[in-house]
């Protein structure tokens, strides 16, 4: 018997080709979400989950349906372990289930990610500046705290094994985070607990890896075209600062936009952005 967890419908806002809905979740989420259906017991497959949840309580999940089926005056969530979730940004709150893969797995996953050409390039032009990576420099580890992926200065890149799904996941991990063994490479003062070098660091990572990429945003349920690239980086550039712990409050805010120009427009170890 699979559990149900009701949700009332906190809003309903039209969007272009649908409803973008806001649910309001009781706590414990409980069993990892699965797949919707209305109280009419008619299968609702969201497009894509635009914005994970807020801290508030109780926690508001807000969907893009490419129809009118918010209308109802409840939705439910089926619940089972045994089957995937839809695609989501995985967070402490609620963290969607995921089909995690083995150490093992995402470690052949890294392996095959090293030939592809912006892996390659980044590799390269790191041993040209004097900060050769071996293959040992990548590891597969299972992550405490819900991400993908971490660089930590003195240990390599961490790819989470148990939020890996796919492999464009693991090249994506790869290449932002070799951007910032770059920045670390080149400049001897780079200072990580500084808010500001953090800052700076993530804008050029989010803009030079490919992350914001309107295809990949699409993906993910953000379906602004225009100045979609720039929204995405200060977007994700904030969710990085959250744990730096010198970035509390407007001081994320406030040292990203100071550094932003700078950071944006250096494209290097490219002569202009990819």
């Amino acid at each position: 018997m699979k559990a149900t967890t009701v949700l009332s419908l906190v809003s309903a806002t039209p969007s272009r080709g649908g409803l973008r809905c806001s649910l309001s979740i009781p706590q414990p989420l409980g069993s990892p979400v699965v797949r919707f259906v209305t109280t009419h017991n008619r299968a609702v497959t969201p497009d894509a989950i635009l914005s994970s949840v807020s801290p508030s309580q109780p926690l508001i999940l807000t969907l893009f349906f490419p129809a009118n089926i918010c209308s109802t005056k409840k939705l439910m969530i089926l619940t089972s372990i045994s089957l995937k979730a839809y695609g989501a940004t995985v967070t402490k709150e609620a963290t969607m289930a995921r089909k995690s893969k083995t150490e093992e797995e995402v470690q052949a996953m890294i392996q095959k990610s090293f030939r592809t050409p912006m892996v390659r390039f980044l590799r390269e032009r790191l041993e040209k500046a004097g900060c050769r990576v071996e293959d040992n420099f990548f590891k597969a580890v299972n992550c405490k705290y819900p991400k993908l992926g971490s660089y930590e200065p003195g240990e390599g890149v961490k790819v989470c094994s148990n939020y890996i799904r796919i492999q464009d996941e693991v090249n994506q991990v790869v290449i932002h985070e070799l951007i910032h063994v770059f920045d670390d490479c080149r400049a001897a003062n780079v200072d990580w607990t500084d808010c500001a070098h953090h800052a700076c660091s993530e804008i050029r990572a989010n803009h030079l890896s490919g992350d914001c990429h309107y295809k990949r945003e699409l993906l993910k349920g953000f379906i602004k075209i225009r100045g979609h690239e720039q929204e995405c980086i200060k977007r994700r550039v904030l969710q990085s600062l959250v744990a730096n712990a010198n970035c509390s409050g407007f001081a994320a805010k406030d040292s990203m936009e100071a550094v932003w120009d700078i950071c944006y427009n250096d494209t290097q170890p490219f002569d202009r952005a990819p």
